[in-house]
């Protein structure tokens, strides 16, 4: 065979694409049983804080390898604010907090239902009225969420089970306001230039208060098993998937980007059950089932809204 006969093998940017954003949506999901296994290995506000100080030292070397180190501009000081406290200390403040009362299954999914407190904040605080079509997969999805929080699938005697499903969701709907902030906000810098900073608000605002609730840090036992947790939800799963969604979140549509996260949940719960042994239940399928079909069906429909008015 001639050497001309002999073509090499390219990948062309939309499969790169994709094959990047497949490895975030798995690196995320499994980020929900390890940390269950790790917040049983130390407090979880101090791995929270851990989390975010190792994946943000990562961000800070990673831009300053690059040369693109710079300083938050004073018109990205409110998202970076924003993001650093709502999306990234406080939802995982409560995440892991209640991963203390909850399965990694139920905790991946009850906080990726994000989407739908979005469609519901939107409406009621900036009046972004939702088609009927929105309503019924808000109404479908809700659903989910109740049948996965009721006493038939939950255990409501369990110390914490109500409490942790209501932090799960109050992390849920501060992420969407925070959703609903960067879609107004005008960037001034690239997302990722704000990355460490905001990892480094976070960083701070859980030290303080890891130090007012639970005082200096303890650990039952440093053990490879945490260390290789930490790095695993840290550099990887945190800082690593922040930079995929910054590199190439942004060469796909907001629908696609929607539904690709929406794998986050399922492989939560599938590892789960693999490396916790969680049993899937059938409320809890159905539930999944309903969350994740009312989120696609919300976002196609708002997507073909939006498209309407454009033609129009």
């Amino acid at each position: 065979m001639s050497s001309s006969m002999v073509q090499p093998v390219r990948i062309s940017a939309t499969n790169e694409t994709n094959f990047w954003l497949g490895v975030m949506v798995v690196l995320w999901g499994l980020s929900w049983p390890a940390m269950k296994i790790a917040v049983g290995l130390m407090d979880p506000l101090w791995m929270a804080t851990l989390r975010f100080a190792s994946a943000g030292f990562c961000l800070f070397l990673f831009l300053g390898w690059r040369r693109e180190l710079k300083m938050p501009k004073r018109g990205d000081w409110a998202i970076l604010a924003s993001i650093g406290g709502l999306q990234m200390m406080a939802f995982t403040a409560l995440g892991v907090t209640a991963m203390q009362y909850t399965d990694a299954s139920h905790a991946a999914l009850l906080a990726y239902t994000t989407p739908l407190w979005g469609l519901l904040a939107g409406w009621l605080l900036f009046g972004d009225r939702p088609t009927s079509t929105q309503l019924i997969a808000l109404c479908v999805g809700l659903c989910g969420i109740g049948l996965i929080c009721s006493p038939l699938e939950m255990d409501w005697n369990r110390p914490g089970a109500v409490l942790g499903a209501a932090m799960l969701l109050l992390a849920a709907v501060g992420w969407a306001l925070v959703i609903l902030h960067v879609k107004r906000h005008q960037w001034v810098s690239r997302p990722i230039d704000l990355a460490p900073w905001q990892m480094l608000f976070a960083t701070v605002s859980l030290t303080v208060m890891s130090l007012a609730i639970v005082g200096l840090p303890h650990v039952k036992r440093w053990t490879p098993e945490l260390w290789g947790l930490l790095l695993f939800i840290g550099p990887v799963a945190t800082s690593l998937c922040f930079v995929i969604s910054a590199e190439y979140g942004r060469r796909v549509s907001t629908f696609t980007m929607s539904n690709v996260t929406l794998g986050v949940p399922v492989i939560g719960v599938l590892a789960s059950a693999v490396f916790l042994h969680e049993h899937i239940t059938a409320l809890l399928a159905i539930g999944l089932a309903l969350i994740v079909g009312s989120v696609i069906f919300a976002t196609w429909a708002g997507g073909r809204a939006r498209k309407n008015v454009d033609e129009g």
